[in-house]
């Protein structure tokens, strides 16, 4: 069994004290801080960039996990490396071809990478960089705004990635990401998952800690 990890999404965040957010999450448990990246044009959001990544990572031991949901990622991956993300994912859908030397990429910079896809994008558009991942993030949403109602259609990609990872005999994290809560975390959790990132779910909360314990032990 894979450790599981708890990963929150400050895009739940108090963003004017995002700092001390990221310092009360990680002291209540938090694994992973994840940063979701928005560029308004790959999704119809904005969120932040490098600069407030760079600031926050004082506050946190805690993996750096930026999510970019951006176009052509690739112009932007060393301001990323060096803000501090221990981890950068893009998506499938909006590297396309440029994928795997997009990941490569992220690894020359001394950062581990991952690839994203979306619910309506098969797990075999993937499996051409799998040896090339430290991390496959699956949505279970669509990207692009936080609180959205997980798609429970996503559960059998879930167990499909978990096989594609299981042959490859790596050790890659396998990470959810989208309208997961307290009525479906162990679901998830069951088709392979270990990275389950949550953000209203966590954030909402008065007692974080208590959360972050019930998300990653049910």
């Amino acid at each position: 069994m894979k450790k599981i990890k708890i990963a929150p999404s400050i895009l739940s965040a108090d963003f004017s004290k995002m700092g001390q957010e990221i310092a009360d999450i990680t002291a209540a448990g938090a694994d992973v801080i994840h940063l979701d990246v928005m560029d308004g044009s790959f999704v119809r959001n904005l969120s932040f960039g490098p600069k407030l990544i760079k600031e926050c990572r004082p506050y946190s031991k805690a993996v750096f996990d930026a999510h970019l949901m951006i176009v052509n990622p690739w112009k932007y991956i060393p301001q990323f490396a060096d803000a501090g993300a221990d981890i950068i994912t893009v998506h499938h859908e909006a590297c396309g071809p440029m994928l795997k030397e997009t990941l490569r990429m992220i690894k020359s910079l001394g950062v581990k990478c991952g690839a994203v896809i979306n619910p309506n994008t098969d797990v075999k558009e993937i499996e051409h960089v799998i040896d090339d991942i430290d991390m496959l993030l699956l949505m279970s949403v669509y990207p692009g705004f936080g609180g959205q109602k997980f798609i429970p259609e996503v559960l059998t990609k879930i167990e499909q990635a978990a096989k594609l990872i299981e042959k490859t005999g790596k050790d890659i994290d396998l990470e959810i990401d989208g309208g997961i809560n307290k009525e479906n975390i162990k679901l998830v959790k069951d088709a392979g998952a270990n990275v389950i990132v949550a953000g209203s779910t966590v954030f909402n909360e008065p007692d974080r800690a208590a959360i972050i314990k019930y998300l990653r032990e049910v």
